[in-house]
Formats: C-alpha cells, sequence, structure tokens
C-alpha cells in the first residue's frame, strides 16, 4: 500500500494546474491472485482547490471508459469518453466535478459481474463476491485514503453496462451503506435466468433503500433482441415499487440512429451498418453516458 500512494503521488506531482487528469495503477488484492488493474480521473480543480473533496464514480470494465483507451478499442465502437463528457458537464454547471475509478475486467468478467451469490461449495465466495469485496474493503478505502473524496454512500456511486449494469444496481441493493448510486446501461439482467428480478425483488419488502438509481436500455440487439429493454422495465416496477418511485430514472433510447445522424457522430463508418441494427455498445453508451451523469451528480443549480 506504501508503493501504491507513493507512485500515485508521484504522478499527481506531474499533473498540470487547472487541467483534469487520467492515472493508471493497480491495487494488490488478498482476493485475487493478481493485482486489479484500474484507471482514476481527476477533475480540473483537483490541483487547484487543495481543500475541496469530491464525489467518487466507480465503474467496471475501466478498460474501455476513458479517451485515453483510444478510439477503435471494443472492436471498433470506441471508449465512452467519460473523462471528456464530465469536463464538459462540469464546465457548464450541469454536473458536479467528481473523482472517477475504472476498474479493469478480468478474463472472469462473467462470473465476477453476474451478480451469482451461491457457490457449490457454501463455504466458498463466489466470483461475484470476491469482486464485491475488492470494491468495498479494497479499493475503495485505498480510494478514501489517497485522494480528497466524500467517502459517505450519498457520495459515491456505482456504474456500468451490459453485465457491469446488473452489477451496479445489486452492489447498491445490497451495499446502500456504501454505494448511495447505481446507474445500469443496457444491463444484462437476463443474467443467471433472471435471478435478480425474481429472487430477489418480486419477492422484497421493507422500507426504501435510501438509493438513486438510474437504468436504460435500447430497443434493439446483435442478437436480434431488444438490448433487455422488456426485462429492464420489469426491473424497473419492482424497483419503483421497492422504493416508492423516489430518485429513480428510466430511460429507453427508441431509435437507433440513422446515416445521416451517424455521420455527424464521428462513428467509423464501416461500423454504420451495425449500428443501426443494435444499440448494446460502446457507442451508444457513450452518446447515453452524459444524461447518466448529470442524473447522479446534479449540480446544486441543476437540482433548484
Amino acid at each position: 500500500m506504501i508503493l501504491f500512494r507513493f507512485v500515485i503521488l508521484l504522478m499527481f506531482l506531474l499533473l498540470p494546474p487547472g487541467s483534469a487528469a487520467l492515472l493508471e495503477t493497480n491495487l494488490p488484492s488478498r482476493l485475487f491472485p493478481s493485482p486489479r488493474s484500474f484507471h482514476i480521473y481527476l477533475p480540473p480543480s483537483y490541483t487547484t482547490d487543495p481543500h475541496r473533496r469530491y464525489p467518487v464514480l466507480y465503474l467496471h470494465d475501466g478498460q474501455n471508459v476513458f479517451s485515453s483507451a483510444g478510439t477503435n478499442i471494443a472492436f471498433g465502437w470506441g471508449n465512452w469518453e467519460l473523462d471528456k463528457t464530465a469536463d464538459a458537464l462540469s464546465r457548464v454547471g450541469k454536473m458536479r466535478e467528481i473523482i472517477m475509478v475504472a476498474v479493469d475486467s478480468s478474463r472472469d468478467r462473467y462470473l465476477e459481474l453476474c451478480g451469482r451469490h451461491h457457490a457449490l461449495d457454501a463455504t466458498t465466495n463466489t466470483a461475484f463476491e470476491n469482486y464485491s469485496a475488492l470494491l468495498i474493503t479494497e479499493l475503495k478505502p485505498q480510494i478514501d485514503r489517497t485522494y480528497r473524496t466524500l467517502p459517505d454512500a450519498p457520495n459515491t456511486a456505482v456504474m456500468g453496462s451490459s453485465l457491469g449494469g446488473i452489477a451496479s444496481v445489486i452492489l447498491a441493493w445490497e451495499h446502500p451503506e456504501t454505494f448511495g448510486a447505481a446507474a445500469s446501461l443496457s444491463g444484462a439482467f437476463q443474467v443467471e435466468h433472471t435471478n435478480f428480478l425474481n429472487a430477489v425483488l418480486k419477492p422484497g419488502i421493507g422500507p426504501p433503500k435510501p438509493l438513486r438509481l438510474y437504468l436504460d436500455s435500447g430497443v434493439i440487439d446483435f442478437t436480434g433482441g431488444d438490448d433487455g429493454c422488456s426485462l429492464t422495465k420489469q426491473v424497473a416496477t419492482e424497483l419503483r415499487r421497492l422504493n416508492h418511485g423516489q430518485d429513480f430514472e428510466l430511460f429507453t433510447d427508441a431509435q437507433p440512429l440513422t446515416p445521416a445522424e451517424l455521420a455527424k457522430t464521428g462513428l467509423r463508418r464501416d461500423k454504420w451498418a451495425e449500428a443501426q441494427t443494435s444499440q448494446h455498445n460502446e457507442f451508444y453508451w457513450r452518446l447515453r453516458a452524459g444524461h447518466v451523469l448529470t442524473f447522479l451528480f446534479p449540480s446544486d443549480s441543476s437540482m433548484k
């Protein structure tokens, strides 16, 4: 941990004043055999306002979310450009400045993000339970020690797409004391036979949880399905019932872009045909990301 903090401090000292920064590092874990790589976004004011503390957004599939990943990753769909979007939105006062921590996925991505809680051996944690513990007991404490964060749950959110979407909602639902908000983009709520919907939400009772939740989907995907739209709406119905509709948003991206619209986006031309038949990709998540960020971290002025 001392080496981790030294490396981060050295990188921090090299930052130009008044500019956002993207850092890359890794964290040794007692839960996994090898260190987990992750990426950190620091907002523009971090170097110029040394007494200010910031909300934190944790992200899955961290290798895809920032502009440093390049434009041709994710099978040519590109990255999410979350750093550029956050910069632009905070600059015009539409969202608060935040810190973002994006955790790279591993070769066991499905098992780590699917939300499965029952191992064949009752004495062994599932990969999802270990990944959850990595975030909550190892990574978040280290981030809070190293950076000027606002560490309480109302200022801590988690966000992801597809498998990362369902993982985010489950993490917040089960650990509202840690994550006060969650966002799911095109969430893969069909995994594990819709266990979260049928076994957790539908039988659920009890008082509302102190959560802010965002769900979205498109209407078509590369499998010929609806990008999880039907299941996402069912999950939304149950979440509204259990949380009485407070601090909740459901968005449906109801129409893929036309060729004329795609021409204005900068997407590679060889991806246009596919973009008209599937909204389950980084390109569409990039387009919707600004809407998500302003929901999770609205500025004080936008909430008036």
